[in-house]
């Protein structure tokens, strides 16, 4: 692994990716709420519509810090958390149970993880559909 310094996800990258998710949910019908979190956890920015489902907003940010955590796609994990799959009891550093719903999507930068987009709101394939669209928006 190379020591070259990666840019980390910055506000402007995480308002673009929200407004992004947004678009891409709204050209589908869908209202949802999305939150994006940086390479630590932490909240970067976050839209929660009054239209969504009630929990979308808590939703977001779980399946945010799901993928932050696993550094992978939860639409990759929907498999592993069924009874008796490897990650059905798997506790987290957080102290939040772990949501493995498809609509978390780590984010990359230069091969690096930076952060993470969750998606709540809309059915979990459509969710995954619209973080993956945000993120491939990034470049």
């Amino acid at each position: 692994m190379s020591n070259t310094a990666v840019t980390p996800l910055t506000t402007q990258d995480a308002e673009a990716l929200v407004t992004a998710a947004c678009h891409a949910a709204e050209a589908s019908g869908v209202t949802v709420s999305v939150t994006v979190l940086d390479a630590g956890g932490h909240p970067l920015a976050f839209r929660r519509d009054d239209r969504a489902v009630l929990i979308s907003g808590e939703t977001s940010t779980r399946k945010a810090y799901t993928a932050l955590q696993l550094n992978t796609p939860t639409a990759d994990l929907v498999d592993a958390v069924q009874p008796g799959g490897p990650f059905h009891t798997l506790p987290t550093a957080l102290d939040r149970p772990l949501l493995f719903i498809a609509g978390g999507v780590p984010v990359h930068r230069d091969g690096r993880l930076i952060g993470a987009i969750g998606v709540g709101g809309g059915a979990p394939e459509q969710d995954h559909g619209f973080a993956s669209a945000a993120v491939r928006s990034l470049g």
